[in-house]
C-alpha cells in the first residue's frame, strides 16, 4: 500500500508502537483484527466481554497514535511551516501548543511544528510504566482514562486539520477511503466511550454526523 511509502519524514514519521501489557495486550489486538476484518467497525470498538477497560483503551490509544502518525506521514511533504504557518482545522479554529511542563503557555506554531510536539509528547506518554503499564498485573494509574482523554483530544486535531487543509492531497494520492474509514473507527471509538467533549468536535461536526447520528 502506498500510504506506507509515501512523504517519509523522520520528524513526524515514526516507528510504529507495539501494544503495552505483555501477552494481554498481544491478545486483545488479535481480537481487534478480527472485528476490524468482519468489517463492523462498530463491533470492532466495544469492550470485549471479561475485559479491563483499561487494557482496551491501552491496546487502542498504542493503535490509534499508530494510525494517525502514518496518515499524516503521507502528507509531510506537503504540510510545511511556508503552506501551513498556524495549526488549524478551517478558518475558525485554530490550536496552539502547550504540554503543562516545558511549554505551559499555549504558543502558536506552525502545523508540522505542533503535530511533531504532538507525537513527541504522545510518545512519552506511551513509553512511561507509570501511565501505560507493559507488565502484565501491573495497575494503571488512577488518572489513566484522563491521560486517553487527553491523547484522543489532541488526535482529532490532527484529524481536522488532514481534513480541512489536506483532503485535495488525500484524494489524489487515491487514500482518501482509508483516511475516512480510519476517521469512523477513530471517531466510534472516542464516542464509544466518551473520550472527546462534544464541542471539541465542532471543526467536524457535519461528518461526524453522516458516521454517527446524534
Amino acid at each position: 500500500m502506498s500510504l506506507f511509502g509515501l512523504g517519509r519524514n523522520q520528524k513526524t514519521f515514526r516507528p510504529k508502537k507495539s501494544a503495552p501489557s505483555g501477552s494481554k495486550g498481544a491478545q486483545l489486538r488479535k481480537h481487534i483484527d478480527a472485528t476490524l476484518g468482519s468489517g463492523n467497525l462498530r463491533e470492532a470498538v466495544r469492550l470485549p466481554p471479561g475485559e479491563d477497560i483499561n487494557e482496551w483503551l491501552a491496546v487502542n490509544t498504542v493503535d490509534f497514535f499508530n494510525q494517525v502518525n502514518l496518515l499524516y506521514g503521507t502528507l509531510t511533504e506537503f504540510c510545511t511551516a511556508e503552506s501551513c504557518p498556524t495549526m488549524t482545522a478551517g478558518p475558525k479554529y485554530e490550536y496552539r501548543w502547550a504540554d503543562g511542563v516545558q511549554i505551559k503557555k499555549p504558543i502558536e506554531v506552525s502545523a508540522p511544528k505542533y503535530v511533531e510536539y504532538l507525537m513527541d509528547w504522545i510518545e512519552g506518554q506511551l513509553d512511561d510504566e507509570s501511565i501505560f503499564p507493559q507488565k502484565l498485573g501491573t495497575p494503571f494509574p488512577p488518572n489513566f482514562k484522563e491521560v486517553v482523554k487527553t491523547i484522543f483530544k489532541r488526535l482529532f486535531r490532527v484529524y481536522a486539520h488532514i481534513y480541512h487543509s489536506h483532503f485535495q492531497k488525500i484524494v489524489s494520492l487515491k487514500e482518501e477511503a482509508h483516511l475516512n474509514t480510519c476517521f469512523k473507527h477513530f471517531i466510534l471509538f472516542t464516542n464509544e466511550f466518551g473520550l472527546i467533549d462534544k464541542k471539541e468536535l465542532a471543526p467536524l461536526q457535519d461528518l461526524i454526523e453522516s458516521i454517527i447520528p446524534f
